[in-house]
């Protein structure tokens, strides 16, 4: 059997779920704040930049915040730097102004149970989301 290369990206990217962690707002975490990533995660759960490099038009995020427009961006991996590569949200290709970035997010692994911190736009701090699932991810559908 031949594979396609639809094939072999659909193998490679993953339709992770993000809740916000509990936190002096939230005490008990909560599922309708966070974002769905559409992610090339490595067998280990990490973010892999060489295969997002050769598929990161299908790499979307969808923001999902209860009483707020849900938002969609990109997920984006800007190397090198002054702290080193780079993975954050981009909502708008057009200006940096509005980027999420993620706290050392190559450095981590997505599985369900583990965290992950987001800056979100207009926050200084960071907050941190837990892992709630990851499943296989079709390419090109809506995160």
């Amino acid at each position: 059997m031949t594979h396609s290369k639809h094939d072999t990206t659909s193998a490679a990217l993953h339709r992770v779920t993000l809740t916000l962690a509990r936190c002096p707002d939230y005490p008990d975490g909560s599922a309708g704040r966070g974002y769905e990533i559409v992610a090339p995660l490595g067998p280990d759960g990490h973010l892999d930049a060489a295969l997002w490099r050769a598929i990161r038009d299908h790499c979307r995020v969808l923001r999902f915040w209860t009483g707020e427009p849900d938002r969609h961006g990109r997920l984006v991996h800007r190397a090198g730097g002054e702290g080193g590569a780079t993975w954050l949200i981009d909502y708008d290709d057009r200006t940096t102004a509005d980027d999420e970035p993620g706290y050392r997010l190559g450095a981590h692994a997505f599985v369900p149970g583990e965290y992950v911190s987001i800056r979100e736009v207009d926050d200084a701090a960071y907050r941190t989301f837990m892992v709630a699932r990851v499943g296989d991810a079709i390419p090109g559908g809506p995160p």
